[in-house]
């Protein structure tokens, strides 16, 4: 089956380092449109942090090197905005003053380009120094001195921006006068990494991660269990799921106010300890269960 490409159409050209602006690019990329990425003569960190990821994050994307500060460096990027829909950017707003490429200065020379600008936090918060890690502990998502699993507020923003480039391509599609001429008018998109952090820690604020809420340890049915060679990952939450772990475990319980009782946390508890990851793997296959083990 032939993955939709609903950005065929669209030129994007990036000057977004490190993460998001990439992985945003990366799906844009992935959605048809045509990518190119300047970068600066020492080229992109992520590069120099991960190679792998680089490569996998840029595939199908031609790179092009210059220098913004120089003019050699400034005739190549305005060639490629001559010709580019979209300019995805990850500078804070002073940087791009500096470079000429504010708002106001690239929707004046290129009236129908659109911009999605990574910034770190919304407004005046965009001159503020951050990363992942600093957007994730503003917002609750950093427990003890653990690194969280994954750079959630970077993904999660490149996710926010590809969609900015998505509505983007849509205003342009629909800019028509009565000829029939297309005349797209430039929009500017701003995606705060720290909005993208606030929109993923909504489940926490609402309180359905807390240890008191269903997904946060208080039902049974949800929890990380350790098991005799590992560890097992359980998610039988809804009443069904939960009646058959229940019923595998030989645990009585009468209905879904038993799956936050201590007695039932106990049984099951005590079930998975009995038994090796093979076990409960086979146990998931025969009573359709929605469950992970893991090594300890």
């Amino acid at each position: 089956m032939t993955a939709p490409r609903p950005l065929a159409s669209v030129r994007i050209l990036s000057l977004a380092l490190n993460l998001p602006g990439p992985a945003a690019l990366m799906r844009c990329r992935r959605m048809g449109a045509t990518c190119t990425k300047l970068e600066p003569p020492s080229g992109d960190p992520m590069k120099h942090y991960n190679a792998a990821a680089y490569a996998e994050l840029h595939e199908g994307i031609e790179v092009l090197q210059a220098d913004l500060k120089a003019e050699e460096g400034q005739s190549v990027l305005h060639r490629e905005l001559a010709r580019t829909d979209v300019l995805l950017t990850s500078f804070r707003p002073s940087a791009m003053k500096k470079l000429g490429l504010d708002w106001p200065q690239l929707h004046s020379r290129y009236p129908s380009l659109c911009q999605v600008a990574i910034v770190g936090g919304p407004g005046e918060a965009a001159e503020v120094p951050g990363h992942d890690l600093t957007y994730l502990a503003e917002n609750g998502l950093v427990n003890g001195t653990e690194l969280p699993a994954t750079l959630f507020a970077d993904m999660g923003g490149s996710l926010a921006a590809s969609e900015a480039v998505l509505q983007a391509a849509l205003l342009q599609s629909e800019r028509y006068d009565g000829s029939g001429d297309v005349h797209p008018q430039g929009r500017h998109f701003e995606v705060a990494l720290s909005d993208a952090a606030a929109y993923l820690a909504l489940p926490r604020h609402w309180g359905l991660t807390h240890p008191s809420g269903a997904v946060g340890g208080a039902h049974a049915g949800y929890r990380v269990y350790p098991c005799r060679d590992g560890r097992v990952a359980v998610a039988a939450l809804e009443p069904h799921f939960a009646a058959a772990l229940c019923a595998a475990a030989g645990v009585a319980a009468s209905d879904i106010k038993a799956m936050f009782a201590p007695a039932t946390h106990e049984a099951i508890a005590q079930f998975m300890a009995s038994k090796t990851r093979e076990e409960l793997d086979r146990m998931a296959l025969e009573k359709d269960l929605p469950l992970h083990t893991l090594q300890g």
